[in-house]
C-alpha cells in the first residue's frame, strides 16, 4: 500500500505506536494493535479510524475541522455524544498505566476529555497519554482524548499540577503576570507553556482566568490578572494567542496549538462581601455599582477578539455564581444553569459559538452550607439528571467533573419527551460538533501520540526556564525604597551581614477543606545569601541588614460553622489586615441571599469579628524594626490579594511584593542585579473601612494607602531604581 503512493512516506516504529510521515500531508500516528490501518487515496494516506475500509469525510484531513466534525457528529450514538459531553474529575498520573477508573470512563462512558493534575515525571506523562490514545483509538469511531490541565507553570505550586521529580518552566502566578503589564511577555508565556503542554500530551488549557477582581477580599484574586478591565482585556488576547497559535499553519491551528478555555463567564470577581462561589455561602455575585458590562470586556474585547487566525478562545467556562439581578426575568440560577447568561447573552447577543463547559461538579448535590462539595446554585432542589437538562437548555455543551454518561442520557430523554426525538438529536449533535472541532483543530485525529524523549527534552528546557525566571523577576513590585536601599550594585557585598528571621507558618484552613500544618521555617537559606555575596548572621544584633519574608494576611472565607451553631446566620467578615477585625461599617443587610439550607436570606455580618491566621507575620516585622534600630529592614510579602499596609509600611525601609516567585528571583532585586519593573495590578486599601464601603463590581473605587514618602499605592504604581515608574505601560494602562 505504501509503495503505491506517489510520494514516499517514512514509517517510524516507536514504543507503543507507529508514525508515518508523508511529504504532501500530515504525519499520521496510530497503534497497530488498535485495529486502525491506513487508507490510500489520490496518492495520500489517511487513518481508517472506524475500521470499515472506506474513507469517511471525518477521516479526510483535507476537509476543514468544521466539516469533519459535522460529519462525525451524525455518526455517533447518543451514548457516544453523552461521553463527549463529560469532562473528568481531577486525574493525578502516578504511573504510565491507566487506573481502573480511567479505563472505565474511557471504555464504558466514552469520556474523551481528561483533566490531568500532577504527574510522576515528564516521561510518565507522555507514556500515559499514549496509552490513553491507543485505547481510545481502538473504540468505536477512534475519537482521540483531549487531555487538559489547569495552569501548571508556576513557581509556587499547590502541588496539584506539578511535575514531580522533573522541571517545567516556572513563571509567576497569574496576578504576577498581570503585575508585569508586559503584553508581549504574557504572549511568550503562552507560546512556551503550550509547547510544554503538547509535549506532555495536553491539548486544552483550563485558562486564562480573566475575571476582573473588583472586590479585594476575593479568595481567587491571585488567580486572575488584575482588577482592571482594560489590562485584563489585553492580557486575555495575548494569553489566548500564545496558547492557540501554531506559527506557519494555514489557519493558526496545528501541532503546537492548545485550546484556551477562558473563564469565568460573565466574571466571578464581584461576590458579595468577597465570598467565593465554590461554597454556597458565596454563591451571589452582586452589582451595586451597575458595572456588570465592565466584567464582560476581557471576554468580548479580548478572548473573543483575537488578532491572529484562531480568532477566539475555543471554549468558555461560566462561574458558579448567581449573577444577582441580571436576568430580566428575575430568575436566580447559577451562571452554569442560566439561559439568559449563556444562551441569550453569550450565544445570541454576542455570537459566541464555541464550547461552553460548566465549572466543576455543578450538577452534584451540596449537603451543607459550609462544605466544599457540589455547586448546583439555584437548582439545589432538582435531581442531578434534571440539572444536566437545565444546563443543556441554557446552552451548555459539557459538564466539568462528571465521569458518568447516564445523567446526560437521562437529560436527552427529557428533551426528547418535551420536544421530540429529532429536536433532541439535533441539539446533541450541535454540542458534539463544537466539541469535536476543538479536537480536530489540534491534529489529534491524525496523530495523538507524543514522543517521551522529546517530552524530556522540551519540558523545562534551559531556555524556557530562563525566560520563566526573567518573568519572575519582572513581576516583583517595589512599593517602598527609603534611602535607595535597593539600588544597582556591581561590586561584591561580602562585608554586608544579613539576618533573615525564621518565620512562623501557622496552622490555617485550606480552601477546599482541612488544615495546613503549623511549621517554623527560615525562608532564605545561608547558601542563597552567600550566592549573592552576603554574609548570613544568626541574630539581628550582628546584622547590617534584615530581610523579612512574610505573607499577606490570611483569614477565613466569610462563613463560620461555629457562628451558625451558636444561632447566628454563620456569616463573618473577610479581613485584609493582620490585627483582629470587627466589621462595624459593613452593610446592615446583605444585597443578596437565600439557600434551601438557611433559615435567613440576610447574609449581613455587621458587628462581627474575625482573625487572621498569620498575625505573627506583622509581629515579626515590627519586632525586627525594634531590634535593628536604625539599620534597614527589607520586607518581602508574598501577596495573594490586596491588604492594609499600615501595619507593615512604617516598620519597613523597603517593601517588595511577590506573586508566586522563587526567593532567588527576589534576591536578584535586593542585591541590585536586576532593576524592579513591575506595577501594582490592584489598589492597596487605606483601611478596612474603605474595603467595606467598596462596591463589589466596580474597579478602582478604594481609597488607597499613602506611605511616609507620600506615594499612593494605587493601580499601576511601582518603583524602580530611579523612582516612580513612568513608561509606555503606565501611559497605556494607568487610570
Amino acid at each position: 500500500m505504501l509503495t503505491a503512493c506517489q510520494s514516499k512516506p517514512t514509517t517510524v516504529i516507536h514504543d507503543g505506536y507507529t508514525t508515518v510521515e508523508q511529504p504532501d500531508g500530515p504525519t499520521l500516528g496510530y497503534n497497530p494493535e488498535s485495529g486502525v490501518n491506513l487508507i490510500e487515496r489520490d496518492g495520500l494516506l489517511f487513518k481508517d479510524l472506524d475500521r470499515d475500509g472506506k474513507l469517511s469525510p471525518y477521516e479526510d484531513w483535507r476537509l476543514s475541522a468544521a466539516e469533519r466534525a459535522r460529519d462525525l457528529a451524525t455518526r455517533l450514538s447518543i451514548e457516544e455524544i453523552a461521553g463527549l459531553m463529560l469532562y473528568s474529575g481531577h486525574q493525578p498520573i502516578l504511573s504510565a498505566d491507566l487506573t481502573e477508573e480511567q479505563e472505565k470512563f474511557l471504555k464504558e462512558d466514552y469520556l474523551r476529555h481528561v483533566l490531568v493534575t500532577s504527574v510522576a515525571s515528564k516521561r510518565i506523562a507522555a507514556e500515559w497519554s499514549n496509552r490513553v490514545q491507543a485505547l481510545c483509538e481502538s473504540i468505536g469511531h477512534g475519537i482521540p482524548a483531549n487531555n487538559s490541565s489547569d495552569p501548571r507553570n508556576y513557581t509556587e505550586s499547590n502541588g496539584e499540577y506539578n511535575v514531580a521529580g522533573d522541571d517545567i518552566s516556572h513563571w509567576p502566578r497569574e496576578i504576577g503576570l498581570g503585575a508585569t503589564f508586559d503584553i508581549p511577555l504574557i504572549m511568550r508565556h503562552g507560546e512556551i507553556a503550550s509547547e510544554e503542554y503538547r509535549a506532555l500530551g495536553i491539548c486544552t488549557a483550563l485558562s486564562p482566568q480573566v475575571d476582573i477582581a473588583t472586590d479585594p477580599r476575593w479568595r481567587r484574586f491571585y488567580g486572575t490578572f488584575s482588577e482592571d478591565p482594560t489590562l485584563n482585556t489585553a492580557i486575555a488576547q495575548a494569553y489566548c494567542e500564545g496558547f492557540q497559535n501554531t506559527p506557519g499553519s494555514a489557519d493558526g491551528w496545528g501541532s503546537l496549538s492548545v485550546n484556551a478555555m477562558v473563564k469565568h463567564w460573565p466574571g466571578g470577581g464581584s461576590g458579595e462581601g468577597g465570598r467565593d462561589a465554590h461554597f454556597c455561602f458565596g454563591k451571589y455575585a452582586v452589582y451595586p455599582g451597575n458595572a456588570f458590562e465592565q466584567h464582560l470586556r476581557p471576554f468580548l474585547e479580548g478572548a473573543f477578539k483575537l488578532e491572529g487566525q484562531t480568532q477566539k478562545a475555543s471554549a468558555v467556562m461560566p462561574y458558579y455564581t448567581i449573577s444577582d439581578g441580571i436576568d430580566p426575568s428575575g430568575e436566580q440560577k447559577g451562571n452554569n444553569f442560566s439561559h439568559y447568561i449563556i444562551q441569550d447573552l453569550l450565544r445570541d447577543k454576542y455570537g459566541y459559538d464555541g464550547v461552553v463547559c460548566t465549572d466543576w461538579i455543578v450538577t452534584h448535590d451540596n449537603p451543607a452550607v459550609g462544605l466544599h462539595s457540589g455547586k448546583p446554585w439555584g437548582v439545589e432542589l432538582l435531581t442531578p439528571a434534571e440539572r444536566h437538562y437545565v444546563a443543556l437548555r441554557a446552552g451548555v455543551d459539557q459538564f466539568g467533573g462528571n465521569n458518568e454518561k447516564q445523567p446526560v442520557i437521562d437529560a436527552y430523554r427529557m428533551w426528547a419527551k418535551a420536544d421530540g426525538e429529532e429536536a433532541a438529536r439535533k441539539r446533541f449533535e450541535q454540542s458534539a460538533t463544537r466539541l469535536l472541532i476543538n479536537i480536530f483543530r489540534c491534529g489529534l485525529f491524525e496523530n495523538p501520540y507524543v514522543d517521551p524523549d522529546k517530552a524530556e527534552e522540551i519540558v523545562g528546557n534551559a531556555e524556557f526556564c530562563r525566560e520563566g525566571f526573567e518573568a519572575q523577576q519582572k513581576s516583583i513590585v517595589m512599593l517602598k525604597n527609603e534611602g535607595q536601599i535597593i539600588r544597582k550594585q556591581d561590586g561584591k557585598k561580602d562585608s554586608i551581614k544579613v539576618y533573615v528571621p525564621e518565620r512562623h507558618y501557622p496552622a490555617a484552613r485550606k480552601f477546599f477543606g482541612g488544615w495546613e500544618d503549623e511549621t517554623w521555617m527560615r525562608p532564605a537559606s545561608d547558601e542563597l545569601l552567600r550566592e549573592f555575596g552576603y554574609k548570613p548572621v544568626s541574630s539581628p544584633g550582628e546584622a547590617d541588614l534584615c530581610i523579612c519574608f512574610i505573607k499577606s494576611p490570611q483569614g477565613d472565607f466569610g462563613y463560620s460553622i461555629e457562628d451558625a451553631e451558636r444561632g447566628g446566620n454563620g456569616y463573618v467578615p473577610i479581613t485584609l489586615q493582620y490585627e483582629d477585625y470587627t466589621a462595624t461599617e459593613a452593610r446592615e443587610h446583605s444585597l443578596a441571599g437565600g439557600d434551601p439550607k438557611e433559615k435567613s436570606a440576610d447574609r449581613s455580618y455587621r458587628g462581627k469579628s474575625t482573625k487572621t491566621y498569620n498575625r505573627d507575620d506583622m509581629v515579626l516585622v515590627q519586632q525586627m524594626r525594634k531590634e535593628m534600630g536604625d539599620k534597614p529592614v527589607i520586607t518581602v510579602i508574598e501577596t495573594e490579594r490586596p491588604f492594609v499596609l499600615s501595619e507593615i509600611e512604617p516598620y519597613s525601609n523597603a517593601i517588595l511584593l511577590t506573586f508566586g516567585v522563587s526567593n532567588r528571583a527576589v534576591m536578584t532585586l535586593i542585591s541590585g542585579q536586576t532593576e524592579p519593573y513591575a506595577l501594582l495590578p490592584c489598589q492597596m486599601p487605606k483601611d478596612m473601612a474603605t474595603v467595606e464601603h467598596n462596591m463589589e463590581d466596580v474597579p478602582g473605587d478604594l481609597e488607597c494607602y499613602t506611605d511616609a514618602a507620600g506615594h499612593v499605592y494605587d493601580f499601576a504604581y511601582g518603583l524602580n531604581w530611579s523612582g516612580i515608574i513612568d513608561d509606555a505601560r503606565t501611559r497605556r494602562f494607568k487610570r
